[in-house]
């Protein structure tokens, strides 16, 4: 029995370890066998994180999360969670390979995954001129005329990233002005190989065997024309990866996991949620971090209040453990 099962390795994941480690709680972290460390692995460099004056990229950012987590004893494993029950006082965990695992807590950090634009041939030709990474795919355009879907950070962070290789960035936002920060805006906009295409939304993609070029619908009036392109790079955003507790944790309206408040306290005792999975509007690495670090300390407490019941209801005390325990 574990007490604290971590599911998740973004910097919401591992701050939690981090935290719940040095309390001495031996918690185990569930990475993905394949997204292990979360999107910061695709992230270039990452300016604003504190206590890098210099930068850091963001694989070896997570490295050092990975390795701060171990140092103090949290179990890493890489492998996929495919099932979990969290509704009784012992949380069952499910996993592609590596058995089942029964916690007493849980902690969710599970993040977000990229959203696609929904339309026909998007993942036909995946791999195949689409793609949602930058650093990932970049290098496989040098030399041609590519696009970027999107208007904010994401977006203007890849197109200004794919500058590097193509000779033309085609940034395409569906407004006539970006939600991207200032710093982002100023980068993109005198950046000589970037050219905005506003107003205009992505109506299909173009290509039998490879991308060829996009159709773009005018979202002021309504028509339509070809613009051709090597290379398709989606930077419309995330939606949050909850699949895995629909019919157990309340949702809010937005899709991410309900919480109580400030807390990271979910609708089921003992299951907490932390990162980009609750947050629909702020997604940092850094406002991550903080919230692994409010599900780490209400695990910790959750826990206390458990051992402080069993105490007292082996003494007798049954409506004060009762009490106890509904307000932990």
């Amino acid at each position: 029995m574990r007490n604290v099962i971590i599911i998740g390795s973004g910097p919401a994941g591992y701050t939690a370890a981090i935290y719940a480690a040095r309390a001495g709680l031996e918690p185990v972290l569930l990475a993905s066998s394949v997204e292990a460390g979360g999107d910061l692995m695709n992230t270039t460099e990452i300016e604003n994180f504190p206590g890098f004056p210099d930068a850091v990229m963001g694989p070896e950012l997570m490295a050092k999360f990975q390795e701060q987590a171990e140092k103090f004893g949290t179990e890493v494993i890489l492998d996929d969670v495919t099932e979990l029950d969290l509704r009784g006082e012992t949380k069952t965990i499910k996993t592609g390979y590596s058995g089942d695992f029964e916690g007493r807590t849980v902690i969710f950090a599970t993040g977000s995954a990229y959203r696609k634009l929904g339309i026909g041939d998007e993942d036909r030709l995946s791999g195949r001129g689409v793609s949602w990474c930058a650093t990932c795919d970049g290098f496989f355009f040098k030399g041609k005329e590519i696009a970027v879907v999107g208007g904010g950070d994401s977006a203007m962070e890849e197109a200004t990233f794919l500058t590097r290789f193509a000779s033309k960035v085609y940034v395409i936002h569906r407004r006539d002005s970006l939600k991207a920060s200032k710093i982002m805006q100023d980068r993109a906009f005198t950046n000589e190989k970037i050219e905005f295409v506003w107003n205009s939304e992505v109506a299909g993609i173009v290509g039998d065997n490879a991308v060829e070029g996009v159709v773009l619908r005018d979202t002021v009036d309504g028509t339509e024309r070809q613009l051709a392109i090597g290379g398709l790079f989606v930077a419309i955003g995330n939606d949050p990866r909850t699949h895995l507790i629909h019919g157990q944790l309340d949702l809010t309206d937005e899709g991410t996991i309900a919480v109580d408040g400030r807390s990271s306290r979910t609708n089921l005792p003992g299951v907490f949620a932390a990162g980009d999975v609750i947050d629909p509007h702020y997604r940092q690495a850094i406002t991550a971090a903080g919230s692994g670090t409010v599900a780490a300390l209400d695990a910790e407490h959750y826990l206390s209040a458990l051992d402080d019941a069993a105490k007292l209801d082996e003494e007798g005390e049954t409506a004060e453990a009762d009490a106890l325990i509904a307000s932990a």
